[in-house]
């Protein structure tokens, strides 16, 4: 007789789920993430997918993964390496099998170890006989095809589509292991499919009971483990990825400063779900416009934006490049506008499913002349909902257009959010030009240096505005004095913002040896390898940035205070450049363009290699 289960309690656990992309892993990964955030863990989720739309089944290129970490404590990335690996196949094994921790828990599904899909994954032969695998982690070897088709051998199903619920098969087992509970799930499965396809959703439920009763049965891996609910502050919880959190965002944004939010946007990854997350929104006045190509949304933007609601677009890299000589007419013109840039790996297409921030320097200087405008970043999936109410407040307060980053990794992540108190944010009193008072286009708020709209239409507030130089009442003027004085009112408008932003906040100490400074989605990586090197008593502090353009009032202060700034960038440096350039300061570039977010055992091995060179001085 086997032995009972043993418990292991585990304070955090990374789990990676890998397959064909129509082997359903994404779908696995969300349900293990909603199980996890249900019974109160704290999670962060990494969807890994391939840019081919389908590629052959078998093959390397069509891999698909879902790597979700969930714990007791913060957690703050979705993991460096796996505890545990699924794999649906050879070339998911291929593929991702280097990552997983050494003495890891590696769940393979035997059926699909065929000599075909071998070849196909550029093995010699079948790396399951391989005794080092079997001595390195803990191997279940599970026929789960077969098990899948027992399971339903009397469901009214064909057996292709029998097939297509192994991926729930492979769920149930692993909810097994780590002690999830099924009904999250099997809430899902019935409001999925169980009106339209009750067979569907019967097929899907069988199979996912029968691969978690597996684990009572089998004799091999008897360990179980389970994971403590996370310590939270008090409230009503959701989870939410970044791009959803955007929607949230830009419509609540739009409401606190009384405009109606006016979406314009082309289909592009990773952007296109803010488009269909916010036309779901057209119960609560949202409009919405899918246009024909990246130039023709922004013009329908700059244009909502011109009637008097908030001009909204979104895409990613090679949408910006297109747009840029609309966003010069924006600053031109001095009217609010939101451009939110999803970035991906470039350049050009590039790398459509992998994350990377290399569009900063573009963000800032990527149109003809002297144009500047308001950077905001984004630093977690769920951060997105503030930066793109800050987004629209600077857009509105300023009348200017403001570029809002974001990246792959922050759209496509998840993690769990509080959500906020509608009362708690802030409302926005943006005045527009009244009828009957006088108006004068580019006349300024003295605080703000910002120009007063005017919607057309109004009698008596007509109006001039485009692309050619002006003057203050909006006439055409060519006068060379003139020029100037607007090229430095429109910069001196976007440095106003740093009078506005909060002191800086500094992770440790105000002053010491090594000052790490971070943007957007390397947030949680940074953060993590800072707050471990701390523990070990490392004379090392943190600074995360929202703002990227104008730069805090005291960054400049703050940077002195340290002997050498650590610049941590998915891209080749680019913020350090700027900050090199503009402080003068001893600024090192940690850099990294794999399409990959940072690991954190990779960030900690650079933090100390720079806190030894300084000890070394």
């Amino acid at each position: 007789m086997s032995s009972s289960p043993q418990f292991k309690e585990l304070s955090s656990v990374v789990v990676r789920f890998a397959g064909d992309s129509g082997d359903g892993m994404q779908v696995v990964g969300e349900r293990f993430t909603d199980s996890s955030a249900f019974i109160g863990n704290d999670v962060a989720t990494f969807p890994d997918f391939p840019a081919e739309i389908r590629a052959p089944a078998g093959t390397i290129p069509g891999v698909s993964a879902f790597q979700v970490h969930f714990g007791s404590r913060d957690i703050l990335t979705p993991g460096d390496e796996p505890d545990a690996l699924v794999a649906m196949n050879p070339a998911a094994l291929a593929v991702h099998l280097s990552d997983l921790a050494e003495g890891g828990l590696l769940v393979v599904n035997t059926a699909a170890f065929t000599p075909a899909n071998l070849k196909m994954a550029n093995y010699d032969k079948n790396p399951l006989d391989d005794p080092e695998l079997q001595k390195r982690y803990q191997l279940v070897a599970i026929d789960i095809t077969e098990l899948t088709k027992e399971a339903l051998k009397d469901s009214p199903l064909k057996a292709k589509d029998r097939l297509r619920c192994k991926n729930f098969f492979a769920l149930g087992y692993m909810y097994w292991v780590y002690s999830r509970s099924l009904d999250t799930t099997i809430r899902f499965i019935e409001s999925k499919w169980a009106k339209r396809l009750p067979d569907v959703a019967a097929a899907n439920i069988t199979v996912l009971k029968a691969g978690y009763f597996l684990g009572e049965t089998m004799e091999t891996h008897r360990n179980r483990y389970s994971v403590a609910r996370a310590a939270t502050k008090p409230g009503t919880y959701r989870k939410i990825s970044g791009n959803e959190a955007l929607v949230l965002g830009l419509y609540t944004g739009a409401e606190k400063c009384a405009r109606q939010l006016v979406y314009a946007g082309y289909p592009i990854t990773p952007a296109s779900s803010i488009l269909e997350g916010l036309s779901a929104l057209k119960h609560m006045g949202v409009k919405t416009l899918q246009a024909e190509d990246e130039i023709a949304a922004i013009g329908m933007a700059i244009g909502a934006s011109f009637s008097g609601s908030l001009g909204v677009t979104g895409t990613s890299g090679p949408g910006m490049c297109l747009k840029s000589e609309f966003i010069g007419l924006a600053i031109s013109t001095e009217l609010p506008l939101v451009i939110c840039n999803v970035q991906r790996g470039g350049p050009s297409t590039g790398l459509p499913t992998k994350t990377e921030q290399a569009d900063l320097l573009m963000s800032l200087f990527g149109r003809n002349s002297d144009s500047p405008l308001p950077v905001v970043a984004a630093y977690s999936p769920s951060d997105c909902f503030n930066a793109a109410i800050e987004a629209c407040r600077i857009a509105l307060r300023y009348s200017t257009p403001v570029i809002l980053l974001s990246d792959l990794y922050l759209a496509n992540g998840a993690e769990p959010w509080r959500i906020p108190d509608a009362d708690s944010i802030s409302e926005v009193d943006i005045p527009v030009a009244k009828q009957g008072e006088p108006y004068r286009t580019f006349a300024r708020n003295p605080e703000t240096l910002s120009r007063t709209l005017a919607i057309p239409g109004v009698p008596g507030l007509e109006h001039r505005i485009g692309g050619l130089e002006k003057d203050e009442s909006g006439s055409v003027s060519y006068d060379p004095d003139n020029h100037e004085q607007m090229v430095h009112l429109r910069a001196a408008k976007v440095e106003r913002i740093a009078c506005e932003l909060p002191p800086t906040e500094v992770h440790g100490k105000a002053e010491g040896s090594v000052l790490v400074l971070s943007w957007g989605g390397t947030y949680g990586s940074v953060m993590s390898a800072i707050q471990h090197l701390q523990t070990e008593g490392y004379a090392i502090s943190g600074v995360h940035l929202r703002h990227l353009n104008p730069f805090p009032a005291d960054l400049g202060e703050i940077l002195k205070r340290f002997d050498r700034v650590v610049i941590p960038e998915l891209n080749m440096g680019q913020l350090s450049q700027l900050i090199r350039g503009r402080y003068l300061v001893d600024a090192h570039a940690v850099t990294k363009v794999k399409g990959r977010p940072f690991k954190v055992a990779e960030l900690r091995d650079e933090f100390i290699r720079h806190l030894n060179e300084l000890k070394q001085q």
